[in-house]
C-alpha cells in the first residue's frame, strides 16, 4: 500500500489489512482443528471449532465498520478504493470459509453423537491439507501483495477439485454396495464439498488481491486472466 500525506490514514489502513490477516490465522487454525476432530474423533474440539466461529462473525463485523469508517472518513479515490474495496469482499469470502468449518465440525459432531458403526473409510486429509495451503498461500499473497502466489492459488484449486470428486465417488460406491453406511456417508459428503467450498473462497480471495495490485479483474477469465494480468507491467 503506497504511503499517504496524513500518517493517520497511513495507519487505519495497515490496521485494516493486519485485522483482516488475523482473521484469516484465526479461520486457517479453525480449519486444522475441525479437521483433527473428525479424524480424531475428538468432540469437545468440535464443539471449540462451533462456538468459535462467534469470534469470526465478531471479527468480520469489527472489520467491515473499519472499512466504511475509511471510506467516509478519507474518501478514498483510485487505487486506495479499489484496495478498500477488494478488502471488504475478501473479508466476506472469509467468513463464509468460517462457515464452511463450522459445518465440517457439526458433520462430525452428528457422526460421533449418532455412534455410528458402519462409517465408509475415505481419506480426507489430503483435500484439507491442500485447503489449508490455498488459504495460506492467498494470504501470504495479501500480506506481500503478491500476484505471482495468488496465480498459483487458482492452479491449486483445481487440485481440491479433482481430490473431491475422488472422495464423492468412493462414498457413492459405499453407499451403493451397503445401504448401512448411507446416513454417515451423507455427512462424510458434506464435509468434503465443504472442504472444495473452502478452495472456491480462497481462489476468489486470491482473485480480488491481482485486481488490488493490477486494477484487472479476473473473477471469470480463469486460470490465464490471471497469468496474463501478473505478466503485466
Amino acid at each position: 500500500m503506497s504511503e499517504h500525506i496524513s500518517k493517520r490514514y497511513d495507519h487505519e489502513l495497515e490496521g485494516v489489512r493486519t485485522g483482516l490477516l488475523q482473521m484469516g490465522g484465526l479461520i486457517e487454525q479453525q480449519i486444522e482443528h475441525a479437521m483433527r476432530g473428525v479424524i480424531e474423533r475428538n468432540l469437545p474440539m468440535l464443539e471449540e471449532v462451533i462456538a468459535n466461529d462467534k469470534k469470526v462473525n465478531a471479527m468480520e463485523v469489527e472489520l467491515d465498520d473499519a472499512c466504511i469508517h475509511l471510506i467516509a472518513k478519507r474518501q478514498p479515490a483510485a487505487g486506495d478504493l479499489r484496495v478498500i474495496m477488494s478488502v471488504v469482499k475478501i473479508i466476506t469470502d472469509l467468513e463464509r470459509i468460517g462457515d464452511e468449518v463450522k459445518k465440517i465440525a457439526k458433520m462430525g459432531r452428528h457422526i460421533l453423537e449418532s455412534d455410528a458403526v458402519f462409517v465408509p473409510r475415505v481419506e480426507l486429509r489430503h483435500a484439507a491439507s491442500l485447503a489449508v495451503d490455498m488459504l495460506r498461500r492467498t494470504l501470504d499473497s495479501l500480506a506481500r501483495m503478491d500476484v505471482g502466489s495468488a496465480t498459483e492459488v487458482v492452479r491449486q484449486d483445481k487440485e481440491v477439485d479433482a481430490e473431491f470428486k475422488s472422495i464423492m465417488r468412493q462414498l457413492i460406491t459405499f453407499m451403493m454396495e451397503d445401504p448401512r453406511t448411507i446416513s454417515c456417508g451423507l455427512d462424510l459428503l458434506f464435509i468434503a464439498k465443504a472442504i472444495e467450498r473452502i478452495g472456491d473462497h480462497s481462489k476468489n480471495m486470491a482473485q480480488y488481491v491481482v485486481f488490488m495490485v493490477k486494477g484487472t479483474d479476473v473473477r471469470h477469465g480463469g486460470l490465464a486472466a490471471m497469468e496474463a494480468a501478473a505478466a503485466s507491467d
